[in-house]
């Protein structure tokens, strides 16, 4: 999943776009899109990658086997450079790591294996309604009616293109749908646990942290499911898409990400991620001969459409 563009040392983000000359702010918008589009493309790599006929176990493991150098590096310069941490929020770093990345990956990857890459982005895309809902009913926070008019236009597009889908494809599309609202709630839950964490470790530690502990679990995990083999004997072209889904759709938006909140704030930025279930939908229909129809154009619109006026309000 990406990551959440927040915290005190996102190297002094800016509060407000007015105050950034326009030429950095279209650089930090740039960056901001780019990585969005990188990271959306992780979903057309799996696809491919299930053309070979792995499972959604070995997509996992060898993504994160390949990103873990990166990030093994990233969290030892965090460690050198700052203070060690408290049992408590090493504690909080392996479970977030487990349910956030882990977790999340997981059930993405298996629900990839039932339907289009589109549907997959649009779903994840409603994670931040997610962490909205979960914030009101069990943290007890009002959402305002805008707010609900939001998420409603949001989830109209979702049942759209979820009915289009299920007309031509059958009932895996619903079990595959399943997956990956269980993937977008599990990163929801991620969100809302880093809070003060992220504050105290800092997004750039917290995010190598449990990444490494992602790794762990998904290696832990494949020694359990799958002999070690059976890793090895893939076709070569696994491989080199997995290398690419470890460091073009993992590794490199983390970084556009971090470098475009500290241009132009996390708001901004993660307004500018909205391209990212758009170029989905073109990449699927490039690479993956996915079509777009009519009423996924009307779902993607709808869905992007709530996501921005839920963005505008705090």
């Amino acid at each position: 999943m990406s990551v959440p563009p927040s915290g005190r040392d996102a190297v002094a983000a800016p509060t407000a776009t007015s105050s950034i000359p326009l030429a950095d702010y279209r650089r930090g918008l740039a960056l901001a899109g780019a990585g969005a589009v990188l990271f959306s493309a992780k979903a057309i790599v799996a696809k491919l990658m299930y053309r070979y006929h792995v499972d959604a176990v070995t997509v996992l493991t060898l993504r994160m086997i390949f990103a873990a150098p990166f990030f093994a590096a990233i969290a030892a310069w965090q460690c050198a450079k700052r203070p060690s941490l408290a049992w408590r929020d090493r504690a909080m770093i392996v479970g977030l790591g487990l349910v956030g990345y882990y977790l999340s990956s997981f059930l993405d990857f298996l629900g990839l294996q039932y339907i289009t890459a589109g549907l997959e982005r649009l779903i994840l895309f409603l994670t931040p309604s997610f962490v909205l809902l979960i914030s009101t009913f069990a943290l007890k926070r009002r959402i305002a009616g805008r707010q609900w008019l939001a998420m409603a236009i949001a989830y109209a597009g979702i049942v759209l293109v979820f009915a289009h889908d299920l007309s031509f494809a059958g009932d895996k599309v619903a079990l595959g749908t399943a997956l990956v609202f269980g993937s977008a709630l599990s990163y929801a839950l991620y969100l809302i646990g880093t809070g003060e964490l992220v504050a105290r470790v800092g997004p750039t530690r917290l995010v190598a942290y449990a990444m490494c502990v992602s790794t762990v679990a998904c290696v832990l995990q494949y020694a359990v499911l799958r002999p070690w083999s059976a890793l090895v004997d893939l076709p070569s072209p696994v491989y080199g898409l997995s290398a690419i889904n470890a460091v073009f759709c993992t590794v490199a938006p983390v970084v556009l990400t971090m470098w475009a909140v500290a241009r132009i704030g996390a708001p901004s930025a993660s307004q500018a991620g909205m391209v990212g279930p758009v170029s989905t939908l073109l990449l699927g229909a490039w690479l993956l001969a996915e079509p777009i129809t009519l009423w996924q154009s009307a779902g993607c619109a709808l869905v992007m459409s709530g996501m921005y006026v839920l963005s505008k309000k705090r």
